[in-house]
């Protein structure tokens, strides 16, 4: 046996070939003009033949939208119907009142007005008040906790 008698046990499968040469044709699997069958040709992905892109035929959200959500407002006038005189409001008791979401505590807490109240509440030092309220609050009598600062 020689060696240019030995063959491969598989079969080599035959490569695609491309360009001047390759047996496939004059444009070299390119198609017929164009950008792209140009030598260094290189399309912007977005680009979309000149019509408006999706993102340019969406609608338009107007205005502003913050990224820092607003603190969850209770209104005076809601506390006076819904505590009775002497209670503490903290938002362990609103959440039981189910006046805010366990899901929004994170965001705080913010009493407002100026109504006139006629109970005496203690408002926890976690829950943020309006001058408005807070004079409201201690003109009936009521008790304003201040969070003491470290």
């Amino acid at each position: 046996m020689q060696l240019n008698d030995l063959q491969l046990v598989q079969k080599r499968k035959k490569k695609k070939t491309i360009g001047r040469g390759g047996k496939k044709g004059t444009y070299s699997g390119k198609g017929n003009k164009g950008q792209k069958a140009r030598s260094g040709a290189h399309v912007d992905p977005l680009f979309e033949g000149g019509r408006s892109t999706l993102v340019d035929h969406m609608k338009k959200k107007r205005g502003f939208t913050s990224y820092k959500p607003k603190r969850n407002i209770i209104q005076l006038e809601v506390l006076e119907k819904t505590f009775k005189n002497g209670d503490t409001i903290s938002s362990e008791t609103l959440m039981v009142a189910k006046l805010i979401a366990r899901k929004d505590l994170h965001l705080g807490i913010k009493i407002l007005g100026n109504a006139k109240l006629t109970k005496k509440f203690i408002v926890a030092a976690e829950i943020y008040l309006s001058d408005g309220a807070k004079n409201a609050i201690i003109g009936a009598g009521g008790e304003v906790k201040i969070k003491e600062e470290k």
